[in-house]
Parts: C-alpha cells; structure tokens; sequence
C-alpha cells in the first residue's frame, strides 16, 4: 500500500483560500443528522435557517412545539418525514435517501457510513463510446479487490465485491464508472448513496482530476507509477492484451488500485472541510 494511505501527513494546507485542517479529527458534528434537504419544500437557505434558529438535528425539531416559518399543520408532516428518516437511517436504508436527497448532498451521510464504504476505480481500453472496462478495483476496509477482463472480471464478481456496501465513494463515478459498469453488468451495482469526489472536490477549492488533487493535498505516488496517466494505462492494456506484458499488467494493476486506495484519505478530508464551510456559513 502505499504511502498515502499508510503514512499521512497530518496536516495540509489547499489551495482556493482553504484553511488547514488536520486529516483524521472527525468531527462529531456529523451532517446526515443535521440534514433538512430531503424534506419537500427545503432548500439550503431554509435548511441554513433552521440552523441559526437552533434547530440542529432531526431530534430538536420534532421536539419543539413550533419552528419560525412553518406552520403547525406543516410542521406534524414534517415531524412524521423526520420519524421516517430516523427509523430508515437506524435500519441502514440509505436508499431511502438516495430518492429523496439531492446527489450533491450525498457526502453528508459519509461520517456515518466509512465503514461501510466501496471505493471505486476502472480502466478501459479507451474513451470512445467503443471502450470496454478492462480492470475494476474495490477498496473495502482495509482489503482491495482487483477484477481483470479476460480473469475474473464478470458480472457476478462485480456483484460480489460491492455486495453490502452502503455507499459508494469515486472520482467523476457519476458520468464515468457507474454507468460504464451499468452498461457492461447491469445491476451489479448497488442502490446505494454515492459520494463523487470530482463534484466534491471543487466545493471547497480543488480542482481537476484526481492526481492533481493528490497534489494539492501533498500526495506522492510510489516511484513506479508516479507519472503513470489515464493514457498510459490504456497503452499498458495494449500491451497485456498484444503480447502478454507481465510487466505491462501488474503496473496497471497497481496504479489501479492506487487510483482507489486514494480515495479514502481524500473523501474524509474533503468530507470534513465540507462540514466546516457549511458551519461557517451558518455561523455556528
């Protein structure tokens, strides 16, 4: 493994006007249960106020009598959405979830659900509308599975390496990966909610693909496959698929997997600069 993901440095400073956070200090202010976004009729500037009122947690607004700016009428529905949402959360029904509450908004449920997250990456042999998935890796725990075309790349392997999860963490998995999985093994991916750190990223001022995220947080790849790119791994399949390459797909492999591996440091890190812009905005 390597050393982002064995070795963090414990503190990084981002570009963007980003303020230094330590990697690892959770935040207990965990967001999915401060969370009003997927109640009908809220926003985020009415959630926000909802906040600076005090209401801070699914709990405090079914307990008070009234909340300013919704009415008694409005506010028994609401109490019975909450109740709802409070009983799938406790059974691990994030699908309910995932129908109700704004993709974007996804990585709020993060904090409570690492444990149980399946970081995911593919190769392809392209990007045409032509191209094929050649390598699948699923980082889970502290275990990555690597599925190989031509291997044991099929739609129930697939099937079996997300099978429990209960969200799914990628870089651009939204427009890439998820549907190039749903195309070539349909259903073998889980309804689950899913947390894209290529949308995510930018919210808190890093941007481009994910190596250049790497770098911005002071990520550095083992030497072998520092410079390795998306292109070069395409080429590196050519030469497994041409000439059987030994050389050629264990390198991809292992770029593979560093691709998902991290995943990991980055989610929890952005996670929690996410919570901290969306305090600040709220001055709490």
């Amino acid at each position: 493994m390597s050393r982002v993901v064995e070795d963090i440095n414990p503190s990084y400073t981002f570009s963007g006007g980003c303020k230094t956070i330590l990697y690892g200090q959770s935040a207990d202010w965990a967001m999915i249960e401060r969370t009003f976004l997927h109640l009908a009729g809220i926003g985020q500037v009415k959630e926000r106020r909802l906040w600076e009122s005090g209401v801070l947690s699914w709990e405090e607004f079914i307990q008070r009598d009234g909340v300013e700016g919704i009415s008694s009428k409005r506010k028994t529905v609401m109490d019975q959405e909450l109740e709802t949402s409070s009983e799938c959360w406790e059974r691990g029904q994030t699908e309910y979830f995932c129908k109700l509450l704004p993709s974007g908004q996804h990585w709020r449920m993060y904090q409570r659900l690492k444990e149980d997250v399946a970081y995911l990456d593919i190769e392809t042999n392209g990007l045409g509308p032509w191209a094929i998935i050649t390598m699948i890796s699923v980082h889970r725990g502290d275990k990555t599975t690597t599925l190989v075309r031509g291997q044991d790349l099929d739609v129930d392997t697939v099937r079996r390496s997300l099978e429990g999860a209960k969200m799914m963490v990628t870089f651009n998995g939204s427009t890439f990966d998820l549907p190039m999985i749903e195309r070539e093994f349909p259903f073998a991916v889980p309804k689950v909610p899913h947390y894209d750190l290529r949308h995510a990223c930018p919210k808190v001022g890093l941007r481009g693909g994910l190596k250049h995220v790497e770098v911005e947080l002071g990520y550095r790849r083992p030497q072998e496959i520092e410079y390795v790119t998306g292109e070069e791994a395409v080429y590196l399949w050519r030469l497994w698929e041409k000439k059987g390459s030994e050389n050629a797909i264990n390198l991809l492999r292992r770029y593979n997997q560093e691709d998902t591996r991290n995943l990991v440091p980055i989610a929890e890190t952005v996670y929690q600069l996410l919570t901290e812009k969306v305090l600040k905005e709220c001055s709490l």
